[in-house]
């Protein structure tokens, strides 16, 4: 079933490329039946999930491919990557719906996005070290091409600046894989055996090296603070359904590296390393969020408050190490809250980012300056902009509530001085409300002269996605009982 999923949308994407030059209609529709059929066995796996044992994984995979080092097709899911996986797989259809009004080079563009949602489903459901890393840089290359090809502004300059950055970021957690393999014995690459010996456990040194390589690796892609200035020209010059499954689906790959492999796989360097990592939490959260409250550029701002959203994550994770038996329950509230915050930072701000693009599709500019009142013109837009900015500054009643609050409650039981990441909350609201007046309220005028309210495919895509944060808000219980068990797991290996 995995392999199916996987690679269903690499077969629609070599058939999508032999489709005539004259079918680009058809292969738009192909794009949006595929990732819809993607989106139906997810969802059936969900149902059918059953969790697997504390060393274990759901629905394996296992095939010989590199069998000199040990290196094998395997796959397999638990409660940390089923939710990405679903997650993954509905962005990917929202921006295939988004895509239905697009001239540009359709059949390469859905081929793209095919083969890049293979690569982010491979990623996450990956038991291998090596098969991981070849998704991380193929998701790497499929992206550039996106910016490179279908973005706008200094799209070149940006999406090189993209590819060097996160690919020398997969150098450095190559090197912290073969660190681990090394040190195995027997070596291997295999995750569930590596996370069973923990190869590094009584070697201090050598374990803080090879998690630096491996932190390293994984911040530039989350990204961090200082790991992060490839973000904002990425996503500013990318084209909207790129932001989305950039900051929806492929940020995540970094913060999921976290608990799936730095975590389990290093425990005693990350209880040494867990006040680094908090103190680079927080100023992700306190940076991402100042920053963001000083630009003008829309799409800048939001992918500011990626690096906000993203350090509220690394929060969580590094709080999680700071060892002590009384408050292993209040770090398994914050793991969970950390794998809730990377679904919901996926729905809201990929939903932002295709609100950017109607932008960009009317008038050609993100600047708030060029727009005001656009509400009497355009109250759809509106309407959908306030549910977003709401949802992202965590507001009870939606999905980043539930993982904020989890997030904080957890940290702040386990280390009270994480309390100092709170003003990020209250910097992003006063970010949002500011970006909300000036677009929205006051006279029309500039831009939103004559500007069209939102299309039927626009509001299918950006709505979706943030209807599903509010189901989240209201009814968290069954997205919470498949991702808490998996933390509590996650928390008994960290304290070994």
């Amino acid at each position: 079933m995995l392999s199916l999923i996987v690679f269903l949308p690499l077969a629609a994407a070599v058939g999508v490329l032999v489709i005539p030059r004259a079918g680009e209609a058809a292969a738009r529709w192909v794009w949006v039946a595929v990732t819809a059929v993607e989106l139906a066995l997810t969802v059936l796996v969900w149902a059918r999930y059953k969790a697997p044992g504390p060393n274990g994984l759901a629905y394996e995979e296992r095939a010989r491919w590199i069998p000199g080092v040990d290196s094998s097709y395997h796959l397999g899911i638990d409660g940390l990557s089923l939710p990405l996986v679903v997650m993954t797989a509905v962005i990917f259809l929202a921006c295939a719906v988004y895509g239905l009004r697009s001239r540009d080079r359709t059949r390469p563009q859905a081929a793209l996005f095919l083969f890049l949602q293979t690569v982010s489903l491979g990623l996450f459901v990956a038991a291998d070290l090596i098969l991981f890393f070849v998704f991380f840089d193929l998701s790497i290359v499929a992206m550039y091409f996106v910016i490179a090809g279908w973005g706008h502004g200094d799209a070149g300059r940006s999406a090189l600046k993209f590819f060097l950055y996160t690919f020398l970021g997969s150098l450095a957690l190559l090197v912290g894989f073969i660190g681990l393999y090394i040190a195995a014995d027997p070596h291997t690459f295999d995750m569930v055996e590596l996370v069973a010996t923990t190869p590094l456990a009584g070697s201090p040194l050598a374990g803080g090296l090879v998690l630096g390589a491996i932190l390293v690796g994984l911040a530039v892609k989350t990204p961090t603070v200082p790991f992060h200035t490839w973000l904002p020209p990425a996503h500013t010059d990318a084209p909207a359904i790129g932001s989305a499954v950039l900051a929806g689906v492929l940020l995540k790959m970094g913060t999921y590296g976290f608990v799936r492999i730095a975590m389990p796989m290093l425990t005693q360097a990350w209880r040494a390393w867990a006040w680094v990592i908090i103190v680079v939490g927080i100023v992700s959260v306190l940076y991402g969020a100042l920053v963001a409250l000083a630009q003008n550029d829309f799409k800048r701002m939001v992918a500011y408050t990626s690096v906000n959203h993203m350090g509220y994550i690394v929060l969580a994770v590094g709080a999680a190490g700071l060892l002590s038996a009384s408050t292993a329950h209040a770090r398994a509230v914050a793991v969970t809250g950390a794998v809730t915050q990377m679904v919901s930072h996926g729905l809201i701000t990929g939903a932002l980012f295709l609100l950017a693009g109607v932008f960009y599709d009317r008038a050609a500019s993100y600047e708030m300056d060029a727009y005001g009142g656009l509400a009497a013109p355009a109250p759809k837009l509106a309407g959908l902009f306030a549910v977003g900015a709401f949802a992202s500054l965590g507001l009870p009643g939606f999905s980043g509530f539930i993982a904020e609050f989890q997030i904080f409650t957890g940290s702040i039981a386990a280390e009270p001085l994480t309390a100092i990441a709170l003003p990020g909350i209250l910097i992003t609201a006063a970010l949002f409300l500011r970006a909300l007046q000036r677009i929205f309220t006051g006279n029309t005028e500039g831009n939103s002269q004559g500007f069209v309210d939102l299309h039927p495919s626009e509001i299918g895509s950006a709505g979706t996605l943030l209807t599903l944060s509010v189901l989240i808000g209201i009814l968290p219980r069954p997205l919470l009982d498949l991702i808490e068990p998996a933390s509590q797991t996650l928390i008994g290996l960290v304290g070994r």
